[in-house]
């Protein structure tokens, strides 16, 4: 039986509300499909620097995981995401501000 999947938007509000229940500054910079699109997270450490998160379909094992589209300078980072943008209108984008490069993307529930 296929794993049952939140609509976009209610994952894009509980993320949100996890970040702020441990003071990580975030908000939505692109609002997608709200039932179906895709998310983008993008940490910004606030030195210039960035990261860009999507989540993908491993075929092998059926999981879903978080990988890193893009790391570097912000402005490469920002481009990378306008990218993805201009082929996908319905991708939600979320930037994470953080000094510490925390995301929570990796704790339970939002990791896979």
């Amino acid at each position: 039986m296929p794993e049952a999947r939140l609509a976009s938007g209610l994952w894009v509000h509980a993320y949100l509300r996890r970040l702020a229940l441990v003071d990580i500054p975030a908000f939505v910079t692109a609002h997608g499909d709200n039932t179906a699109g895709a998310v983008l997270v993008k940490l910004n450490t606030l030195n210039g620097r960035a990261t860009a998160f999507v989540r993908q379909y491993d075929l092998m094992t059926g999981a879903r995981t978080w990988q890193v589209l893009a790391d570097g300078a912000e402005t490469d980072v920002d481009e990378s995401i306008a990218k993805q943008r201009s082929f996908d209108s319905d991708l939600w984008v979320i930037e994470v501000e953080d000094r510490a490069g925390r995301h929570l993307l990796d704790e339970d529930g939002l990791s896979g």
